[in-house]
């Protein structure tokens, strides 16, 4: 992504993508753009409620126009897994509803079998962003 003009695209492939794996990863350093990513994929989902960080409750439950669920973490203020796993982690995975989970490689015990993992590398003083999906 060259711009946040090439944001609606990208979440256009990572929607097409989504529609077979309801798990997905985002990972990136911090201002590499995860959440300004999910804004948008939740945006085209049908979301019409604000979509923000949810740094300090762990985890946001968003609505679609088609009443689906999707589920929003970042656990960049976790200190365990125990913590995860309190607020009912496990079953929000296992619900088969969209869970869009930011910084996934501190839960890595709690991670479903199968998901999606896109991660955002910002260039060196651009705005450039290189984005890969892969399916695991």
């Amino acid at each position: 992504m060259s711009s946040l003009e090439d944001l609606p695209a990208a979440a256009s492939v990572l929607l097409g993508m989504a529609k077979e794996q309801p798990v997905i990863l985002f990972e990136g350093p911090m201002g590499a753009g995860k959440t300004t990513l999910i804004k948008e994929f939740c945006r085209q989902m049908g979301v019409k409620e604000n979509v923000s960080s949810p740094t300090f409750a762990l985890v946001n439950e968003y609505e679609t126009t088609e009443r689906k669920l999707i589920y929003h973490f970042d656990f960049y203020r976790i200190r365990n897994e125990r913590e995860a796993l309190d607020i009912g982690t496990l079953e929000y995975f296992d619900s088969g509803r969209m869970c869009l989970i930011e910084w996934p490689s501190l839960v890595p015990g709690l991670l479903p079998e199968h998901y999606l993992l896109v991660t955002l590398q910002p260039a060196p003083e651009s705005e450039v962003r290189t984005m890969t999906i892969n399916q695991v």
